[in-house]
């Protein structure tokens, strides 16, 4: 899709400018922070932020650096569940992870490094100096999203789960908090940084909570049915670390109807913007029917 392109162009373009320019004799934190963030990815939480900001009739250029800074977070979040001591994966994004090709120490502070420049984008961002009262909001939700109560807190209960069973209910929770949280902290950022109203905010917070089940349910498809050319990450690596996944519990026919049926309601969440929702509804059809 253009628009997507655009976005992208937009978003790469920004984050490049954004990341700080090491002067001082050890730069490598630096190096590996950029190298974590060029890594090819998919971009598609500061694109759902941007699209839901225009949904809702918000200022993009505004809100640009918010979308930035949720990439930032979510990028750390990567290169730290890439680590020995969490998922110990060896490749992201079809390259070396950051460990191993910085070291884990110096992983680790990149992964800090970009935590700490997500909320300086978001504070200096031109949300926060048009309506500060938005952006005030808004960081206030980066944060819990990203926090304990959001993504830390389904990153938790993942390790926590490793070489168990547990049920749907218990992986809902934790897919809803490991990957749902940052997906809905795109759509609900996008719409508070836009002023919008309650029924509107609601409808992308429900599209975001869909969508993120689904591209989860699709990861633990991916996981068995891809290749680990393909995915530019391990496959296999989920029945390796003895994980529970919406494929092991339910089976991979049934997974992928989950899958479906998540997708449907998240489209089904969009009646409100009518037509103008086109971008988001085929977003959600393409990242169910993606390879990777």
């Amino acid at each position: 899709m253009k628009r997507f392109e655009d976005y992208l162009e937009t978003i790469n373009r920004r984050l490049t400018q954004l990341l700080p320019a090491c002067t001082y004799d050890a730069p490598a934190v630096c190096d590996a922070m950029r190298y974590s963030l060029d890594g090819g990815g998919k971009r598609i939480r500061p694109v759902l932020l941007l699209e839901c900001c225009r949904l809702c009739g918000g200022d993009l250029d505004a809100a640009l650096d918010f979308a930035c800074a949720l990439e930032m977070i979510h990028t750390y979040s990567l290169v730290h569940d890439d680590l020995p001591c969490m998922d110990d994966d060896d490749m992201r994004r079809g390259k070396p992870a950051c460990h191993i090709a910085f070291g884990e120490a110096t992983a680790v502070l990149a992964g800090d490094a970009l935590l700490t420049e997500a909320f300086g984008a978001a504070a200096n961002s031109e949300a926060a100096k048009k309506t500060p009262a938005r952006a005030l909001e808004a960081i206030a939700l980066l944060a819990r999203y990203a926090g304990a109560e959001g993504m830390i807190g389904g990153q938790t209960i993942d390790l926590e789960s490793e070489g168990k069973t547990i049920d749907l209910t218990r992986l809902q929770t934790m897919d809803r908090l490991k990957t749902g949280a940052l997906m809905r902290a795109a759509c609900e950022i996008g719409a508070v940084l836009a002023g919008a109203n309650d029924e509107k905010r609601t409808a992308l917070v429900r599209y975001a909570e869909a969508l993120g089940q689904a591209f989860q349910i699709v990861d633990d498809i991916l996981d068995v049915t891809g290749d680990t050319a393909t995915l530019g990450k391990p496959a296999g690596s989920d029945a390796q670390q003895q994980k529970s996944t919406y494929v092991s519990l339910l089976g991979l026919s049934a997974a992928k109807q989950a899958a479906q049926d998540c997708t449907a309601a998240a489209v089904k969440s969009l009646a409100v913007f009518g037509a103008d929702a086109a971008f988001l509804r085929g977003l959600a059809d393409d990242l169910m029917k993606r390879t990777s």
